[in-house]
């Protein structure tokens, strides 16, 4: 009987590492250079990135390093480009990435808010990511959790160029693991060699006051980094434009599918706050309602968008319930972050 078997047993074996050089086969030829696929992202070889440490801690119960052997791969298209001393763009390169979105990395964590016994809701959250290079960069938790195109924050693993079929350019390639956001336009937070992700809430107080009848606030405060307040004002002659939409609610569901007519809360803003790199990588602002409602919205997911998916900014001086000013965040799939009767926005710089 042994004898039978020995042999079959060194059958399955071979059969086995048939199956293994079949398969990183197939993961070398997996570069279409001849471009015989109509896919543009596989035409180049891909270059392994190697990771670090990353801790995750703040307001969690169950801070821990991350398993990334538990964790899917997505994979990001971006173009890259840095801001120059002089306000002008400098482009670096267009790449696809691979690697472990944020979603997945933090979708384990048990949120544990150091306001939650006066404020539940889970919008004012937000995340510094940060490296042992002292680089860090923040994300608001509506820019993971709430947007219609998920997965497009990564820490890669991995890298491509896309390589123009022309002019052949070759783009520098990164060395080391890096966090990648495919939905902005200067990609100053794209750093390097990630090692910590930090949750925590915002520290700003508000008066909950659910009981306010009409809610109704005929103005915005805003303030700057510095502390400096003025007030909001819709430019004169500034065109509104009109987004379709289906409005619908985490908790109730369907509220509507009427079009929203309203102004780009961006141009608004960006005489107040102008581009910088430090307001790209760590501005924060903190959007309130008159009822004490507020969220967290990062500098660049408001700011800095490469995907034409801004928050309008809605100005209906008849709505006594729920006006003057709402907002509608044209990314997220879900309505929670719409504040109405905005009464403020604050800024800083983490």
């Amino acid at each position: 009987m042994k004898k039978i078997l020995f042999p079959f047993f060194l059958l399955i074996a071979w059969s086995c590492n048939q199956t293994i050089e079949s398969k990183q086969v197939a993961q070398e030829v997996i570069v279409d250079s001849l471009e015989q696929t109509n896919n543009f992202y596989d035409n180049e070889p891909v270059q392994q990135l190697p990771m670090v440490q990353l801790v995750v801690d703040g307001e969690i119960a169950n801070p821990d390093t991350v398993d990334f052997s538990k964790l899917p791969i997505h994979s990001v298209i971006v173009k890259e480009a840095l801001l120059n001393a002089d306000g002008t763009n400098k482009f670096v390169g267009a790449y696809r990435y691979d690697g472990y979105s944020l979603f997945d990395i933090l979708n384990t964590v048990n949120i544990q808010k150091k306001n939650a016994d006066v404020f539940p809701p889970i919008i004012d959250l937000y995340v510094e990511v940060s490296n042992d290079a002292g680089e860090k960069v923040v994300f608001s938790w509506g820019e993971l959790y709430y947007p219609n195109n998920l997965h497009k924050i990564i820490i890669a693993n991995a890298v491509m160029r896309i390589v123009p079929s022309k002019t052949k350019e070759l783009w520098p390639l990164p060395e080391t693991s890096k966090l990648v956001v495919a939905n902005d336009l200067l990609t100053e937070r794209n750093i390097s060699n990630p090692t910590r992700i930090t949750v925590r809430s915002l520290d700003a107080s508000f008066k909950i006051d659910r009981e306010i009848k009409p809610l109704y606030s005929d103005k915005v405060k805003v303030t700057d980094a510095s502390g400096k307040e003025g007030t909001l004002n819709i430019p004169k002659g500034m065109s509104p434009v009109t987004f379709n939409t289906i409005f619908y609610g985490r908790g109730r569901g369907i509220h509507s599918t009427t079009p929203f007519t309203g102004y780009y809360l961006k141009d608004i803003l960006q005489s107040t706050y102008p581009v910088s790199k430090e307001s790209i990588q760590r501005g924060l602002f903190t959007v309130a309602a008159l009822d004490g409602y507020r969220m967290s919205v990062t500098y660049s997911e408001l700011i800095n968008r490469n995907d034409q998916q801004d928050f309008l900014l809605i100005d209906d001086p008849k709505n006594n319930e729920g006006g003057r000013y709402r907002l509608f965040p044209a990314c997220d799939f879900f309505s929670d972050r719409a504040i109405k009767a905005l009464s403020e926005i604050r800024f800083e710089v983490r």
